[in-house]
């Protein structure tokens, strides 16, 4: 069991107190992706006009010689969540999160954080960015191979030009963290993979950047070892809160640890919205085909199928509480309704009705804006 002790930056300690965000808060934007577009040839930017007007993927690339890899791409991030980009291979996920902190340049569009543009940025400004404010984790690792355990997670502290001792004690703490203590001295080459992302993941934390970028960071992990890093992951995040634009091919990792979730197909949205509403209301074949063999009565949550009337009696169930877990209450009340609670306070009701309707196949139905509890 790891133990998740309060460390922020270098050589302090930040509250403990501070509560878990409550998922009905309504936050404001941090990263705003903007109309982006992003096209590959020798005149990208005299392509935009045609994709705009309908021209295919496929027609731009032979008619004139250009890889459209960004279509059109709006996403609003709020602060502390992990927002979800997920598609098939070739759909433009990596392209996208590579735009964030500028390793790839658009054709067009914005990318805002904190209200500033980062692609208006000069060298130097977009330096400190990297270094302060956007911290990525990569899918092969990218570790230091010539570089020991802390030294690697010690190295976004280093290129800060924190005093070394500082920045080693820093990374003896972070490696602690993410369940690598007595490694520090040992060399990437002497690590298991999964051990090696959590190098790579506490070498993110260690600069206490708020916007972490992780482009498919655990998809090269065992199954079991991908859900302990998941486990980690979701554990270091309820208690850091950082933003978390998290890049994925698998569903059912980006049901469990996603806030909220973007599908990608040949570079465009196809959808957006919480995993509730994706599971319930699929927009379109492509996004059904990724959802039809997920169990939704282990994702949909009660609060999503509630309707608003307040019976007077009966069973109560938390609005957070799966389908599958509330069938069992009803099933074991001899009722057909219960009362729905958030916070012990009753919000609504749901019926037997309701429930079976969650957990069977849905139908394909236009994508919903997708707004964030």
């Amino acid at each position: 069991m790891l133990d998740f002790k309060s460390i922020g930056k270098v050589g302090t300690v930040p509250d403990n107190n501070v509560s878990t965000i409550d998922k009905d808060t309504t936050l404001d934007t941090k990263v705003a992706i903007r109309n982006l577009y992003k096209i590959f040839g020798s005149n990208p930017s005299a392509m935009v006009d045609r994709v705009e007007k309908g021209m295919s993927k496929k027609d731009l690339l032979e008619k004139h010689g250009h890889v459209l890899a960004l279509t059109d791409v709006n996403i609003d991030i709020p602060p502390r969540r992990i927002q979800v980009i997920m598609g098939l291979s070739g759909s433009g996920k990596s392209t996208l999160i590579r735009h964030v902190n500028r390793l790839i340049e658009p054709t067009t569009g914005e990318i805002v954080v904190d209200g500033q543009n980062v692609l208006e940025m000069n060298q130097n400004e977009l330096r400190e960015f990297r270094r302060h404010r956007a911290s990525m984790v990569f899918q092969r690792f990218a570790l230091l191979p010539h570089h020991t355990v802390a030294d690697n997670v010690a190295y976004g502290l280093t290129i800060q030009h924190i005093p070394k001792n500082e920045a080693l004690e820093s990374s003896h703490r972070w490696i602690d963290r993410v369940g690598l203590a007595g490694y520090e001295n040992h060399y990437p080459d002497q690590l298991s993979g999964g051990m090696q992302q959590r190098v790579g993941l506490a070498r993110a934390l260690a600069t206490d950047a708020e916007i972490l970028l992780m482009d498919e960071a655990f998809s090269a992990l065992d199954p079991l070892i991908r859900t302990d890093m998941q486990d980690i992951l979701l554990g270091l995040q309820d208690e850091l809160h950082k933003t978390i634009l998290f890049i994925t091919h698998d569903l059912d990792e980006a049901l469990r640890i996603g806030d909220n979730i973007a599908i990608l197909r040949d570079g465009a949205i196809v959808q957006k919205g919480t995993p509730q509403e994706i599971i319930l209301n699929p927009a379109d074949e492509y996004v059904s085909d990724f959802i039809k063999d997920i169990n939704r009565g282990r994702v949909v949550e009660v609060g999503s199928v509630m309707d608003d009337t307040k019976p007077e009696s009966g069973p109560t169930i938390d609005r957070f509480v799966v389908v599958d877990d509330a069938l069992q209450v009803l099933s074991k009340a001899g009722t057909k309704k219960a009362i729905v609670t958030e916070n012990e306070k009753p919000v609504g009701s749901v019926g037997l009705d309701a429930l079976i309707a969650a957990v069977a196949k849905p139908k394909v139905g236009t994508a919903r804006s997708g707004t964030y509890r």
